[in-house]
């Protein structure tokens, strides 16, 4: 299940706007066993989003979260850009077949 966030993050770029999660739009969650909500909503021209609304984006929003943990993975197993221009430069055909079999192990949604 996508977090709060990543569906309104996905609901506002639907509507060709961007959130700011420091003023346009703020979230909370008070602990109490009810989860996250949307505090304060302050995109002008776009309507709060209802749970229905949010809904419609539960799908990309877990897609989007996978391939987050992804790039992630790939980020870390590929390791320093200094290292890795070191190795093109000394064999760019095993730096190629590393980043293949780091690719491959690690696909996207």
């Amino acid at each position: 299940m996508a977090q709060l966030s990543t569906k309104v993050k996905a609901y506002v770029e639907a509507a060709g706007k961007t959130a700011d999660f420091q003023k346009d739009v703020l979230l909370q969650d008070d602990s109490n066993g009810n989860g996250p909500y949307i505090k304060e909503w302050n995109i002008a021209g776009l309507a709060q989003p209802s749970d229905a609304d949010l809904a419609v984006h539960e799908a990309a929003g877990d897609v989007t979260e996978a391939n987050n943990v992804v790039r992630s993975t790939r980020k870390e197993a590929y390791g320093n850009i200094g290292d890795q221009l070191d190795e093109i430069y000394k064999d760019i055909d095993s730096w190629k077949a590393r980043i293949k079999a780091i690719k491959d192990s690690n696909p996207k949604s």
